[in-house]
């Protein structure tokens, strides 16, 4: 194996940022607890630099040599270092992304997610005493913004049931999900996956348009994706006419309204005496006589759910007519 000449001292800056991690040592008092003495394996995220630090070695160092793995096997040696010499020689393990500095600390340039694991500094003093300690490194993936996909994009309400699903699936990673920016209500009708990654809503009703949104998390990133809003299709509900109940002179003019709440807009139509009139929303009968008496039928129609509901009335005469003669209408 060729020899490497590290610098004196880790280089600083360039173009991917460092990101430094303690390791818990499960021996020798040279490798600097994480996180203030937690026995927590640090995390680093997948393509920065990682700079594994040894601290307090002894003055009377020889050399140092590290390994990938918990224990000391010269097949998984990664570098060596040699102090009189200043000499770093690779070992079988050694991927071409490891620098060894002279105070021991070893550089991962572009870590990978391959690279978690366990990692073993072995010191040799110059008493030949041999010390050593092994840690614990977990690389994650730097979390893309998820977002949020369905198959059925106009779902019907009390027919349909939607499954949303939040992509990319990635490891390590826990999926959260709310709706109308609050967490999701108890319900019988919602149902999350084990690793909650997809939400189902079963009989779909008006009331779940939503919006949704799903955030994901691992130990260095988080994302959350843009909020859905549902399209869901409903009605029509059953038509009202307006005005209910009003009275009108003969001859004067006679005007209708119908309105279902439905998505899409319902279509209207309107029967009077069983026989159609043109499609509109509003009937408008002008002149009114005595003739124009009977039953009147809206008919409201939705393309999307292709259901139709419908609402009676009736345009009566009078029992007391006054000299002009009155007619009035009622549902």
């Amino acid at each position: 194996a060729g020899t490497m000449e590290p610098p004196s001292a880790p280089p600083r800056g360039g173009h991917v940022p460092w990101q430094e991690l303690l390791l818990a040592g499960e021996r020798g008092d040279f490798w600097e607890g994480a996180r203030m003495g937690e026995r927590m394996p640090p995390n680093a995220t997948e393509g920065k630099d990682v700079l594994l630090r040894a601290h307090s070695l002894p003055g009377d160092l020889l050399g140092c040599n590290w390994f990938r793995g918990a224990t000391v096997m010269s097949s998984h040696q990664i570098l060596s270092y040699v102090v009189d010499t200043q000499v770093a020689t690779p070992g079988p393990a050694h991927s071409g992304r490891e620098t060894i500095y002279p105070n021991g600390s070893l550089l991962f340039q572009r870590v990978t997610l391959n690279d978690t694991g366990n990692y073993t500094l072995q010191i040799v003093r110059t008493n030949a005493q041999v010390e050593q300690g092994t840690g614990q490194i977990r690389v994650f993936q730097d979390l893309p913004k998820p977002i949020i996909t369905w198959k059925i994009s106009d779902p019907v309400e009390n027919a349909d049931s939607v499954v949303l699903t939040c992509e990319p699936q990635t490891q390590s990673t826990s999926y959260l999900w709310s709706v109308n920016s609050k967490s999701l209500p108890a319900s019988a009708r919602l149902e999350l996956s084990l690793d909650n990654r997809t939400l189902t809503i079963h009989r779909v009703t008006r009331n779940d348009t939503g919006p949704y949104e799903c955030e994901t998390r691992n130990p260095v990133s988080a994302g959350r994706s843009d909020p859905l809003t549902l399209n869901v299709l409903y009605g029509p509900d059953a038509p009202t006419i307006s005005p209910s109940d009003s009275h009108y002179r003969l001859g004067a003019s006679l005007g209708l309204s119908c309105h279902a709440a439905s998505n899409p807009p319902a279509q209207y139509s309107w029967l009077i005496n069983g026989r159609p009139q043109p499609s509109t929303q509003e009937l408008f009968i002008p002149n009114l006589t005595a003739n124009d008496s009977g039953a009147y039928t809206c008919v409201a129609s939705n393309s999307g759910t292709r259901l139709n509901k419908t609402t009676k009335g009736a345009l009566q005469m009078g029992r007391k007519m006054d000299p002009l003669g009155q007619v009035a209408f009622c549902c």
